[in-house]
């Protein structure tokens, strides 16, 4: 059984990666086929609208990176880690949590939480 922090550093991992094929791979070794993402801006459902909604959020937000914030927890198949994002180097601007429901040891929901977000974005 694979940590909670490994886990999260590669879903931080598909977030950062700007590089198509590579995010796409990475998105297939980090997610089940039928996985699902939901957080209070957006949700998707399956690798390829995952991918988007990743997209998106690098076209909206070119310069920030997410990193992982304290440390990851699992209990069994559930896994919880914050994160935050932000211009590298400086302080985050956004911070979340998220809740994610693992099959073995790859992602299949993913409930996001935003927990700090300045207005303007």
């Amino acid at each position: 059984m694979t940590d909670a922090t490994t886990i999260a550093e590669r879903y931080i991992a598909v977030w950062n990666e700007t590089d198509v094929s590579r995010r796409r791979a990475l998105i297939t070794e980090a997610w089940t086929e039928s996985c699902t993402y939901i957080d209070p801006l957006m949700s998707g459902n399956g690798r390829e609208q995952i991918d988007a909604l990743v997209a998106a959020v690098q076209d909206r937000f070119p310069d920030f990176r997410f990193k992982l914030s304290g440390s990851a927890d699992r209990h069994g198949d559930n896994i919880r880690f914050s994160w935050d994002l932000g211009p590298e180097g400086s302080e985050p601007l956004v911070k979340g949590t998220d809740f994610a429901i693992l099959d073995g040891d790859r992602l299949k929901a993913v409930h996001g939480f935003i927990d700090q977000m300045p207005a303007a974005a």
